[in-house]
């Protein structure tokens, strides 16, 4: 038997279709290759523009954010104002207390987003690696590149590719991370685009109970990380770029371990994996076939290209506004007990077992360095970027692998529906540092002997 994602109904009204006409077979064929080729060139073939490699979304966002800023603070400004309003309109703040937590935290964040336009914040928020960092370097990118990620994403999800990728990858995903096949495309668009987007395909499919809880948990937590194109600038902070093929490939392969260690033990063991999903009766040779039957029915319903569209980018828009506030509240509350309080030296103290059992150098140093990153992924390589090649090389992969943090992640997650508390996640973090620490140290120091690094 394979599992059927019919994920086709990531867009509500797809599910319509079913009482429409249908489109012929050529046309559905068509439409499977040409739209399903635009989403993976626009997500996964990076251009060359400027000087700038990478993909091309990306590159109409940092046209947004570097040539257009006016414009880019104004649009971002507009989202912070209905992510700030949304939550009163639709009584949503009343929930439940995390949702409570979370609207306050909006509202700060749009509050200290006008102080650092205005210039009026006080000069301890106005430190470079505070306000400045937040709002340039994470709210305004996340703030243009989720919305057009969004768009562009319906060529992946809307036309039958996400569910031939799911017949096809299930004998692989599911046996390894316990998670449906389709979830493969959950995990390369986060590593190549963003994680906000690969959160959005995520929360868009557990939306339509193709996720069970736990899955849905396993795919946010464990396979929405950083994209490649940030582990660059890890790289270059801890100085690891000559090893860049060596640090890419290690990293990639430890965060994927991880996951699938997280996925065995609580607290995501124990939630609810109970799923209903149809079959699809197949016979021993043909599940290439069966994928492309999958998707070409699929492509058959997608049968209006504008609500298709307008769908992705809505929700696009609605996740973006969720986040933007709250990564300014949120991170800055991170960064600043990072900076003038013990709270992540206590942390680290729990992490400096794990540190001096992989043999690095400075085993209490690195554990506070690393524990940083609960705060802000990038703090590990800031912290320990004048540290020893061993260190440094660990902290890169924390730093990808650890995967959660309060700046942007977590808020991420809450912004979803998906059921995961802040102390369940603080909690998936630690499991998922400590693994990393032990699995990086011990690969660093045989790429050390091998001289592959150092």
């Amino acid at each position: 038997m394979i599992e059927q994602n019919t994920t086709s109904s990531l867009n509500d009204e797809s599910t319509t279709t079913s009482s429409k006409k249908l489109l012929s077979t050529p046309i559905a064929l068509i439409q499977l290759i040409v739209f399903s080729a635009i989403g993976l060139v626009m997500f996964f073939v990076p251009f060359t523009i400027g000087e700038k490699s990478t993909i091309l979304f990306d590159h109409g966002a940092t046209y947004l954010v570097t040539q257009q800023q006016t414009l880019s603070v104004t649009l971002l400004f507009l989202l912070m104002l209905y992510g700030v309003s949304k939550p009163f309109i639709d009584g949503s703040w009343r929930k439940n207390i995390t949702h409570m937590i979370m609207t306050a935290f909006k509202i700060i964040g749009l509050i200290l987003a006008v102080m650092y336009v205005a210039d009026v914040a006080p000069a301890f928020m106005m430190e470079k690696d505070m306000l400045p960092f937040l709002f340039e370097k994470l709210a305004l990118p996340v703030g243009m590149i989720v919305p057009i990620g969004a768009l562009i994403l319906a060529f992946l999800v809307g036309f039958g590719l996400l569910e031939m990728v799911g017949v096809l990858m299930q004998p692989i995903m599911k046996p390894i991370w316990k998670t449906p096949g389709s979830s493969a495309i959950d995990a390369v668009a986060s590593f190549v685009g963003s994680y906000s987007i690969g959160l959005l395909i995520t929360n868009r499919v557990y939306l339509q109970k193709q996720y069970s809880a736990r899955e849905a948990i396993i795919i946010a937590t464990g396979f929405s990380t950083v994209s490649a194109a940030f582990m660059v600038i890890v790289a270059k902070t801890l100085g690891l770029m000559e090893f860049w093929n060596v640090f890419f490939w290690s990293t990639l392969v430890i965060t994927f371990i991880v996951t699938a260690i997280t996925a065995r033990i609580p607290p995501i063991s124990l939630f609810d994996d109970h799923v209903e999903r149809p079959a699809l009766d197949h016979k021993r040779g043909t599940r290439l076939a069966a994928a492309f039957d999958l998707g070409l029915s699929t492509s058959r319903r997608a049968t209006d290209l504008k609500q298709i569209l307008w769908s992705n980018f809505r929700d696009g828009l609605t996740m973006a506004a969720a986040i933007v506030p709250s990564i300014i509240a949120v991170g800055l509350t991170g960064l600043l007990l990072a900076k003038y309080t013990p709270v992540f030296d206590a942390l680290g103290l729990l992490l400096y077992p794990f540190t001096w059992l992989g043999g690095l150098p400075e085993p209490l140093v690195a554990a506070k360095g690393m524990s940083a990153g609960l705060a802000e992924m990038f703090l590990p390589a800031l912290l320990l970027s004048e540290a020893d090649i061993l260190t440094r090389y660990v902290a890169g992969v924390i730093s990808i692998s650890s995967v959660l943090f309060f700046s942007a992640m977590i808020p991420c997650v809450l912004a979803t529906e998906i059921p995961i508390s802040v102390g369940k996640m603080v909690i998936i973090w630690f499991e998922r540092v400590v693994f990393s620490i032990l699995l990086a140290a011990a690969f660093g120091h045989l790429a050390m002997y091998f001289n592959w690094i150092g």
